[in-house]
């Protein structure tokens, strides 16, 4: 049996998991940037806020691998107004940008107001005055990295988005799995779904209101979809043999899912409103792993028919099936990016799985990781980074690179075992 129908099998009995534990997360820039751009946080002047902005947002910063902020300890000053900063002194540091701020407190919520500079120029490039209850505060500084990084380099920035995956513990014979939602830094890590029977492929709603996600809590597979803000779900897909993969369509209607009700695993578009079911592949191989364009006007999917997993195409109406990989022995696990010009999937030869990115119109595939065990990848909302699974030895971690290779980062759990990433569309 090959590698692609054991794995279909294990998802199908909920056999796709080992020993794991649930920790918090942080993040190690393992590969950067050489020409990462140098840029002063400045600690912002505060009255009491429980949270150092400026250090998540130096933080975030650094982890995009396109800045490299100055530590506060190597800063000669610390304004925090626009005529305290002595541009020079700055310059002599080699600083291309400073970011200076204020927080104060406002009845319960706090003031916060940041701006931008160019140091070369000493001219002001943004600068911003915003309320945020002390919930939000992290929030608010992740929205902040967001609107620092669009402004310099010229596309929106993920800071503010989340992610989501699983994780799993086992003590003795007993079992925990969780579908665990983050921060894009993995802070407030908080479990949206808890069992003691594997749960697996997490997909996040347009709108990244709502999780979809398969569980084995009723000791077989059945699809769910979950509001994140009230915790209310629902069981939309509970067919006689492997209920997985589910895929939202762009207006959130509907779900593209595998289903091997009607015997070998084919796609399926399930309506959400009328919970009906209309069968999109018709084939005696393994159809699995659909994902949608975002035109919806196409959806990719996994197929072994020609012998090894590939990558198909099929109008989401229903049409003819065409391959669209030729290259590699396996590729699976496909995600658009955003803007629908490429395509991110576990890409194989021999026993080495990484994670390569397709252009659609030439076919070409950029290979991005170095494997042996990469999977599960998905694209930051901005089609910057791509998101994905990896293993070394017995333990599972998740990874980020950017598109063009050039950056990677290792987010680490504490003795932890994580897998099947996803990235929030927003």
């Amino acid at each position: 049996m090959n590698v692609f129908k054991k794995l279909v099998l294990a998802s199908a009995i909920g056999l796709c998991f080992s020993p794991l534990s649930y920790a918090e997360m942080s993040i190690e820039i393992t590969e950067g940037i050489e020409s990462a751009m140098p840029i002063a946080i400045v600690p912002f002047a505060s009255q009491g806020a429980p949270l150092d902005l400026s250090s998540v947002v130096s933080s975030d910063l650094a982890r995009s691998g396109y800045f490299k902020p100055l530590s506060p300890q190597n800063m000669p000053s610390r304004p925090s107004t626009a005529d305290a900063i002595r541009f020079a002194e700055w310059r002599g540091l080699g600083q291309n940008y400073i970011v200076i701020g204020r927080v104060q407190p406002n009845g319960g919520q706090y003031n916060i107001e940041f701006e931008l500079f160019d140091v070369a120029k000493g001219e002001s490039l943004l600068g911003y005055r915003m309320t945020s209850a002390t919930a939000d505060l992290r929030k608010t500084a992740h929205h902040i990295s967001d609107l620092i990084y669009e402004r310099l380099m010229g596309k929106k920035g993920v800071f503010s988005g989340r992610i989501a995956y699983i994780t799993s513990t086992r003590q003795g014979p007993q079992s925990t799995h969780q579908l665990m939602v983050a921060d894009a830094d993995g802070a407030n890590a908080k479990a949206v779904a808890i069992s003691p029977e594997p749960l697996m492929s997490p997909a996040w709603s347009p709108d990244a209101a709502r999780i979809a996600y398969v569980s084995f809590e009723r000791k077989s597979a059945a699809i769910y979809t979950q509001t994140l803000a009230s915790g209310q779900r629902e069981r939309v897909a509970e067919f006689p043999g492997i209920n997985g993969a589910p895929a939202w369509s762009p207006d959130g209607t509907k779900l593209a899912v595998t289903l091997s009700k009607d015997g070998s695993p084919d796609i399926y578009i399930l309506d959400l409103g009328t919970r009906n079911v209309t069968k999109l592949t018709k084939n005696r191989a393994i159809d699995t792993e659909p994902t949608w364009s975002p035109d919806g006007r196409n959806i990719v999917f996994t197929s072994d028919r020609g012998g090894k997993p590939q990558l198909y195409v099929i109008p989401a109406q229903g049409g003819e099936e065409r391959r669209i990989t030729f290259s590699g022995s396996y590729n699976a696990r496909a995600s658009f990016s955003p803007d629908g010009k490429y395509i991110t999937m576990v890409h194989g030869n021999g026993g080495d799985y990484r994670i390569g990115v397709m252009d659609v119109n030439s076919k070409s595939i950029s290979v991005l990781t170095s494997g042996p065990l990469d999977e599960s990848p998905s694209f930051a909302p901005n089609g910057s980074m791509v998101l994905y699974a990896s293993r070394k030895g017995n333990t599972g971690y998740l990874s980020a690179v950017s598109v063009d290779g050039r950056m990677q980062q290792k987010l680490v759990f504490d003795s932890t075992e994580v897998r099947e990433p996803a990235w929030s569309p927003k």
